[in-house]
């Protein structure tokens, strides 16, 4: 076994884009991997469990996380904070882990300074009308909200160009197996190997001749 550091997996894109299914899939394809749970200051909603959907917190210990550079990142919407605390993503990096976070762009951006070698992969739909049409197949909100999500998809989909990877989600499983190529194909990458724990596999195939 070649020993490595855990990947840091980011996954980005519009409400309606499909980023829940992605997720789930790859939590269930690949032993090991993990979803990111941020914090907020916001309370439980109807089924919601403490470390399940998110860790509750109160203000205080909200503001002292921030103080404390425990969150990687954090911003405030709607009246509540969320944020990202940093030591479980630093946790499975070290111990050869990899964390899937499911993030918005702003999010995402904050994210790639504190950890440059982390992989992004930006979920487009195929195009306005299919977005328009998952939106309105929900059924769960208004002709405003929709308006809205529609409008902040506009400006999310701008900032594609900044991830590693983009994924048009013209279907679940293409969408899905593109996602999978691309975890398999980062963890194939040298770069991402142990240098020692490589070096003595290679040695113990010299060894044997």
């Amino acid at each position: 076994m070649i020993a490595r550091r855990g990947i840091l997996f980011i996954v980005s894109g519009p409400s309606g884009a499909g980023k829940t299914t992605l997720s789930s899939a790859a939590l269930h394809t690949f032993e090991g991997l993990s979803l990111s749970v941020s914090c907020t200051t916001r309370s439980p909603r109807g089924g919601e469990k403490h470390g399940v959907e998110y860790f509750f917190v109160d203000s205080d210990r909200f503001d002292g996380m921030v103080r404390g550079d425990e969150m990687a990142e954090w911003a405030e919407v709607h009246g509540h904070r969320y944020g990202t605390p940093r030591a479980p993503i630093d946790n499975a990096i070290l111990e050869g882990r990899d964390i899937l976070l499911d993030i918005d762009v702003q999010g995402a951006a904050q994210i790639k300074r504190s950890y440059p070698d982390a992989v992004s992969v930006f979920l487009l739909p195929p195009d306005r009308a299919t977005l328009e049409g998952r939106l309105r197949g929900r059924g769960t909100d208004d002709e405003a909200t929709v308006r809205r999500r529609l409008e902040n998809a506009c400006r999310e989909i701008e900032r594609a160009s900044d991830y590693d990877f983009v994924i048009v989600n013209r279907g679940r499983e293409e969408a899905i197996a593109q996602f999978t190529s691309i975890v398999r194909g980062e963890h194939a990458r040298t770069g991402r190997m142990d240098p020692a724990s490589l070096a003595a596999f290679v040695l113990g195939f010299g060894e044997g001749s």
